[in-house]
């Protein structure tokens, strides 16, 4: 029973490149620095660039002399907001520093100034500059699909752009278990199909959703088409904010089955009517004031800041998320959280409400860019009184709890660093530590995993897998496998960031988060490690990044791993060295990874059709051939006038199809 997950939730293929959206206007004017500016620095730069600017509204960007963008902000007028920094005076240190680095500057003239906050917003997020405030963590959300293209609408998750065969949409939700567990209880409530179209339309019997009463089986007629819509028709009251008219409705049915004695049908409106409580019971806080609305609050802590977004649609809390924005620590409260929702709201549709827990500046400039921008009025609001203040205040106590807790860990994770230092003899703690593994079952469907860990833990979105491509490797060949995945990885890596040398005030003010490892580890022993050393001298870096292989132990027991650094003999750790369970934890999740990533390639192996590698054969014309024949076996041993007898299959298509089975034995 396949179901759908439409899902991009994790960015981890090799090639990551990220584009930002359509932007709502078009009159850009990109105008040109001076080529006399060139060779200057600092404030002399900004001043011979200041004198071609207009007193018009636009974005300018301040980059440093290897052309790396420094910091991107926006102005009612260029000339003036640009002026206040060639003359120097109240900067802060970190307005000084960022213009002593300034080594050029770009600018964008826009029509109004909520077309120069949007295309601000945009561009930060896109170039994530050193200076500026910048929203770490930017999955997209999920949300809950009802399709419409069917005869029998499947209910599914669904994150990433919306399918342009349309849909209803119910969102956004904080997290893809939310997601999950609310389609769970949906099924359970009003008994709708989650499986693929294709699986769909090859049943002959309902499949074992039906028999545990997750599903109405519309596949195979146990409803009828009416009978079904009718379902789709409550979830879709229910998931737009009409939860009570919907189970007064299921309430009645179960009564009118229980006078009329039918109580194997009022135990279903029983089991259905628990379901739909059971989705409210992990809502939380469900508000009688509040329809639609985000709920933004801040906290600042020890130079760090945290943010919690509280989620309301319909009347309902589809939960929370907090966000940890990088800012620096001299940065007012009320700035940080403007610049965070610019961005939050760049690539996602904005509620008609959003309750905050400061006032930011230009808050009328933000609300009437982001109507603008989502074609209905959006509010913004700091509530005073009443049931909204309340809930502004427990999500300002959530940030504080979560910022707590970051605090604590990044505290932790601080001192592990600096034992890891100690122990391999490094002469700072590492701020990017990098771990690979690999994973194959007798060398097929071949994976190498990295996992990427830093001064604040496991950095996800950096995690990359590697599909071993080599022909010429030996099946089960780790250290082939590994050789090649190394040589991507740097390769690559030299190509990007060859000349990024590390920031000489230390990590604190390097802004994003480097691209080169200080650390690699490798899950192998000493062969591993040859092979690795002989890769990195081969690419001249050999003494730019520090390898570090963990073997495991006698009988493979943890605990006693055994270390290989260059220029030392191999050791051990004692059992309870905080350092060796820090190591295990990194060796365990490059573990996890490489073979989570292992087993989704080998799953999209077994599920591939044969009709898949036939060039011609679309989604359309690989349906027509199932549906008439049931299986691609069936298929492959068709004639041509029968293949030539499905709708939709032309004379050539149907020889292509027979020639390709036939071709090939």
């Amino acid at each position: 029973m396949p179901d759908i997950d439409i899902d991009d939730e994790e960015a981890v293929e090799e090639e990551v490149a990220p584009s930002g959206p359509e932007l709502p206007f078009t009159a850009i004017d990109w105008t040109a620095h001076a080529g006399d500016a060139d060779g200057m620095v600092g404030a002399e730069v900004i001043q011979t660039l200041v004198k071609r600017l207009p007193n018009a509204p636009g974005v300018y960007r301040m980059m440093n002399a290897a052309g790396d963008v420094l910091y991107v902000g926006k102005a009612r007028s260029l000339k003036k907001r640009v002026t206040n920094y060639a003359q120097g005076r109240f900067h802060t240190n970190r307005i000084g520093k960022m213009v002593r680095e300034t080594a050029t500057m770009e600018f964008v003239v826009t029509r109004t100034e909520i077309e120069a906050l949007l295309l601000e917003a945009n561009l930060i997020k896109r170039l994530r500059p050193r200076f500026n405030v910048l929203m770490r963590d930017d999955k997209s959300f999920p949300y809950i699909m009802l399709t419409s293209d069917h005869s029998s609408p499947g209910i599914y998750k669904h994150r990433g752009a919306r399918s342009r065969k349309g849909g209803d949409y119910f969102g956004p939700f904080a997290s893809a278990q939310a997601v999950g567990r609310t389609i769970n209880s949906l099924q359970r409530a009003f008994l709708l199909r989650s499986c693929t179209d294709s699986f769909f339309d090859n049943r002959t019997r309902p499949c074992l959703l039906f028999q545990i009463k997750r599903c109405a089986a519309p596949c195979t007629g146990e409803i009828s088409r009416e009978g079904y819509a009718e379902l789709v028709s409550e979830a879709k009251d229910f998931l737009s904010g009409r939860s009570q008219k919907v189970k007064t409705e299921i309430s009645g049915q179960m009564q009118q089955a229980a006078e009329e004695l039918d109580f194997e049908r009022a135990a279903v409106y029983r089991d259905r009517l628990a379901a739909l409580s059971h989705v409210q019971s992990h809502q939380g806080i469900n508000p009688q004031t509040i329809d639609e609305a985000d709920v933004f609050a801040i906290h600042q802590e020890g130079g760090q800041t945290g943010i919690q977004v509280f989620f309301f649609r319909t009347g309902q809390n589809w939960g929370n998320r907090a966000y940890f924005p990088k800012a620096d620590p001299s940065l007012e409260a009320a700035e940080v959280l403007g610049s965070f929702l610019a961005q939050f709201y760049d690539d996602k549709p904005s509620p008609r409400a959003i309750l905050l827990s400061h006032t930011v500046e230009e808050q009328e400039l933000l609300a009437e860019a982001l109507s603008t921008r989502a074609g209905h009025k959006v509010a913004i609001s700091v509530p005073q009184r009443g049931e909204k203040k309340d809930i502004v205040d427990q999500a300002v106590q959530n940030a504080r709890e979560a910022l707590g807790r970051r605090l604590a860990e990044t505290s932790t994770q601080a001192r592990l660093l600096e034992g890891f230092a100690q122990t391999f003899g490094l002469e700072k703690p590492p701020v990017r530590i990098e771990v690979y593994d690999n994973s194959h079952i007798m060398g097929t469907n071949a994976v190498g995993g990295m996992v990427v860990a830093g001064p604040e833990g496991f950095v996800k979105n950096q995690y990359r897998k590697f599909n071993i491509r080599s022909t010429d490797i030996t099946p089960g060949d780790d250290f082939g496998m590994m050789r090649e995945v190394m040589t991507r990885r740097f390769s690559r890596l030299l190509k990007e960031h060859g000349d990024e040398q590390p920031d000489p005030e230390g990590s604190e003010d390097a802004g994003a988060f480097p691209a080169w490892p200080d650390v690699i580890l490798i899950d192998g022993g000493q062969g591993q490690m040859t092979a690795v050393r002989a890769m990195l001298a081969e690419l001249g870096i050999e003494d730019r990044v520090v390898a570090i292989g963990v073997a495991k132990g006698q009988d493979r027991e943890a605990g006693r791993e055994r270390f290989f650094v260059k220029g030392k003999e191999s050791f051990s750790l004692p059992i309870r060295d905080p350092v060796l369970y820090f190591v295990q934890r990194l060796r365990d999740e490059a573990h996890r990874f490489a073979i989570g990533s292992h087993r989704a390639r080998r799953k999209k192996e077994m599920v591939k059709n044969p009709l898949d590698e036939i060039d011609g054969i679309g989604p359309a014309r690989k349906r027509a051939l199932l549906l008439a024949f049931g299986t691609a076996k069936a298929v492959s041993r068709a004639a041509v006038e029968d293949l030539r007898a499905v709708e939709g299959i032309s004379d050539s298509i149907a020889r292509l199809v027979y020639n390709h089975f036939h071709d090939n034995g």
